[in-house]
């Protein structure tokens, strides 16, 4: 028997890539909390995976040769997951480059521009003393309406991001693409990338993998103490 995948967690969109592809490729897990709201991602013995206090990260007890190996990074980890089942990374090389090249471009460019136009359209605002910057609240919604568009053209030739097969690619782009409306976006002129949000929204391991924790939330926007921990640190 598979020993379960120690996967250390929190319900944002880069925590349920990984429950995603866990659930898609049918490997055991087990998680463990990582609150960051409380600060959980400071404490030492997480630092000792994750030495750049972001979640998620895991442990595989079985790792490479048997040994237990831990990685943090979600594209590491969805590359690692991906090598280790041999599934969900393309059938081809050609292929393996497609997949890698999406999965940066959602590391690289969707990531980063989704979480600053959600920290700056719902989060800064809210706090004390707010913080209401048009010029950043245009720039990173604009951007990522920019790579949405991307991928809707991408999405008129193929099924999926990376092509014509589901891919740790698609896993790591829908939990950030679901958040469209909070990031104030439209899909009125993206019909290709409506198509695929809703296809994979129906995949039974996507719905199981973006419930998990759907308990832990709580009201950043109006938790004072979390946006401490979370925006001046």
């Amino acid at each position: 028997m598979t020993a379960p995948i120690e996967l250390y967690y929190w319900p944002t969109p880069n925590g349920k890539k990984i429950t995603i592809a866990l659930e898609e490729m049918g490997l055991p897990y087990t998680i463990h909390p990582v609150n960051i709201g409380a600060g959980d991602q400071f404490k030492p013995e997480f630092l000792a995976i994750a030495p750049n206090n972001r979640m998620p990260a895991i442990t595989d007890p079985e790792g490479p040769d048997g040994n237990p190996v831990s990685i943090f990074e979600s594209g590491a980890i969805l590359q690692y997951l991906a090598r280790k089942t041999g599934l969900f990374s393309g059938a081809t090389e050609r292929d393996r480059i497609a997949v890698e090249q999406w999965l940066m471009w959602q590391m690289g460019g969707v990531g980063p521009m989704a979480g600053q136009a959600h920290h700056f359209l719902t989060y800064a605002p809210s706090m004390d003393p707010p913080h209401d910057l048009p010029y950043a609240k245009d720039r990173y919604k604009r951007e990522v309406g920019r790579l949405y568009g991307v991928l809707d053209k991408q999405l008129a030739k193929h099924r999926y991001a990376a092509g014509d097969f589901l891919s740790i690619a698609d896993f790591a782009i829908w939990p950030w693409a679901m958040g469209w409306q909070g990031q104030q976006q439209t899909l009125d002129d993206k019909p290709n990338f409506k198509r695929w949000l809703d296809e994979l929204a129906a995949r039974p391991a996507f719905v199981k993998g973006a419930a998990v924790g759907a308990e832990l939330r709580s009201a950043t926007t109006t938790d004072r103490k979390a946006q401490e921990i979370l925006f001046k640190r």
